[in-house]
């Protein structure tokens, strides 16, 4: 359980800076890179970032590394490999590869190569839905081995069942949350909440609710999973008290259930209101001024352009006449549409990728009086 290795955290495009600040949070010294986060750390930190970490969408084990020129070098290094170290015989494993920049170019027959010496060195079946991955990547003639040891992806909290159209994925919403320095003691209000994963993640952070604390992961499946250590990881996630509400509202009176039941089965009812309201009978809630975040429809994929110049204008006037001292923060693929609000905004924050979209954060300052 002592041995260290590098930990890499798989951000979403764009995102990798937020992920950095929050691995930095839990102890660990990340380091940025393309697509993600290197950490350093054994089994355990494994286990604590996939438990904790809200931003990262998986988190990969490196272990092993090796130089192949071409298959048969492969094949034999590949038969050497301590797969024992960390898979178990008996549990079904898939195999997925890359090559870049190597002197081996197919990825079809690394696939092959790995998955027959993990057969016939380990026993264990190779299946294509198998709970464990192994991940090979080639590059510069160097065949790095990392195992999955999420699963399935982290936005998958394993506690909401419900999403509106074109939800925003919950390590998303976290890292843009981050971005607007939310840090669990500002009120959050999202006037267009559809399934409700602004607010719900907004309250869980508050309370200090581990993301990972509903769901089962890949690396229970491992060689190297010790049960007891894992259960007293679990155990000590002590929520804290909040004083805070956080608020969402909808229109559609369905996405307001979804967001509700959501909410219930997160374990954050008790801190957030839903309520079904259009935009334009939002009143500023009672209290100190804290941030307004949303991700309204931007015509590529729910709705046309057309009418949401309108909608943006409507919603910009209501935030100024009405949000003095609140920041507001808009989720959006269309800068013609943030525009349109006629808000102070800052430079957007980078272009990151959601959905087949290229979104960015519009953020502004206090709001003047």
């Amino acid at each position: 359980m002592s041995e260290t290795f590098e930990i890499f955290l798989v951000a979403t495009p764009g995102l990798e800076a937020p992920l950095a600040a929050e691995a930095a949070e839990l102890g660990f010294q990340p380091v940025i890179q393309p697509g993600g986060v290197t950490v350093q750390g054994g089994w355990p930190e494994v286990w604590r970032a996939n438990l904790w970490l809200r931003g990262a969408t998986r988190v990969l084990a490196r272990i092993g590394s090796f130089r192949a020129l071409h298959l048969a070098q492969l094949d034999k290094r590949a038969r050497k490999f301590p797969w024992a170290d960390t898979l178990r015989p008996d549990v079904p494993v898939k195999v997925e590869a890359t090559t870049r920049a190597s002197r081996i170019y197919h990825a079809g027959a690394v696939t092959q190569r790995i998955e027959r010496a993990i057969a016939e060195e380990l026993g264990a079946p190779i299946a294509a839905d198998a709970p464990v991955t192994i991940k090979v990547r080639i590059e510069d003639d160097l065949c790095t081995i990392s195992v999955d040891t999420t699963g399935e992806s982290l936005h998958k909290r394993g506690h909401k069942q419900a999403v509106a159209k074109a939800p925003m994925r919950e390590t998303m919403a976290a890292m843009f949350l981050r971005e607007m320095g939310f840090d669990g003691s500002q009120p959050v209000l999202d006037p267009m909440c559809g399934s409700g994963t602004f607010v719900i993640e907004a309250a869980e952070i508050a309370t200090g609710l581990a993301p990972g604390r509903s769901r089962a992961f890949a690396f229970q499946q491992l060689a190297s999973f010790a049960a007891a250590p894992w259960q007293a990881m679990r155990d000590a996630v002590t929520p804290r008290p909040s004083g805070l509400i956080f608020l969402g509202s909808d229109r559609d009176a369905g996405a307001i259930r979804m967001s509700g039941e959501n909410a219930e089965r997160a374990g954050v009812a008790d801190h957030v209101r839903f309520q079904t309201s259009p935009i334009a009978d939002l009143e500023r809630p009672i209290g100190p001024p804290g941030l307004v975040i949303i991700n309204p429809p931007y015509g590529a994929r729910v709705g046309n352009k057309g009418p949401l110049f309108g909608l943006h204008a409507a919603m910009g006037e209501v935030f100024r006449s009405r949000f003095a001292g609140w920041r507001i923060g808009i989720v959006t693929s269309e800068g013609g549409l943030a525009k349109a609000t006629g808000l102070p905004f800052q430079p957007p924050g980078p272009i990151v990728a959601h959905g087949g979209l290229k979104v960015r954060l519009w953020q502004t300052g206090p709001l003047p009086g």
